[in-house]
Parts: C-alpha cells; structure tokens; sequence
C-alpha cells in the first residue's frame, strides 16, 4: 500500500501524486455525487439536492466505488488528465478542483484536520439533505435546484 507523505498536498503536484495521496484529497462531502442540470446554450451547471442511486447519504461516499461504472457508467472517472476538462462542473470546495486552481485546502479538510469527519461538522457535506435519484422523475429536476452552488 502507498503511503501519504507529510502535507503532500503543499508541495506534490496532482500529476506526481500517488494513488493513495490522489484519493485522500477527496474530502468526503459527497457534492461531486449530486446530479446536474448542465444548459447547452450557456454551459452553465445548476446543483441539484438530488443524489446519485449510489451516494450513501450518512457516509456521502459511494457505495460501490470500485464498480460504479457498472451502475453508473457515465460517472466521472476524475483523473490529473481529466480535470482541466471537468473543473468548472466540479463543487467549489473540492479539493481536486482547488489545487487545479493553485488554491489552499480549507481548514475543515480531512488532511488538515486529521479528522474524518470534520468535512460534516463544517456543514461541507450533503449529508441529512438530499433525496435519491430513484423518488424523482428526471423531468421534475429542475423542482430541486440549490440556489447556492456548493
């Protein structure tokens, strides 16, 4: 198994990472696994509160992340090479997204914290709030929007 290096984060770049820092920066909060509602015309992305069959709502993790793709075969598979091409779809917070972007990790990550749940008792997950993909028809979307992208 890899190891994580001290604050690997600081001074690895995403493509340099190894799997086991690579999947460490994801902090849990399950926004990744909301469905959107991407417009064509404008590129714009709204949020739903509506989560993928697959999110477990307590965990906000996945529940066959090894084999989502045989459930879910349009899920992204986020990779250094993919990102530039997904950032902007990707939730404000993510930590992929704000390394992409040369930010900081916020001080309530997991990694900074050392504590897993600290992305839930910053209130940075979905948990307790959404509704599975499976109770609304895909027509009625539009009814869940967020206002506030996460």
């Amino acid at each position: 198994m890899e190891k994580l290096r001290p604050r690997f984060w600081e001074t690895v770049p995403l493509k340099k990472m190894n799997s086991a820092e690579w999947e460490a920066l994801c902090d849990g909060c399950g926004k990744c696994c909301l469905n959107k509602i991407e417009y064509e015309d404008t590129g714009e992305v709204d949020y739903t509160r509506i989560a993928c069959r697959l999110l477990d709502g307590q965990t906000c993790r996945c529940s066959h992340y090894e084999i989502r793709h045989q459930f879910v075969p349009d899920c992204v598979r986020l990779t250094p090479a993919s990102l530039p091409k997904i950032a902007y779809w990707m939730p404000r917070t993510c930590a992929y997204r704000l390394l992409w972007e040369g930010a900081p990790l916020p001080d309530w990550h997991p990694l900074v914290t050392g504590d897993p749940e600290s992305t839930h008792a910053a209130g940075q997950s979905v948990r307790g709030w959404t509704v599975p993909e499976f109770e609304v028809d895909e027509d009625d979307w539009e009814d869940y929007v967020i206002e506030e992208k996460p």
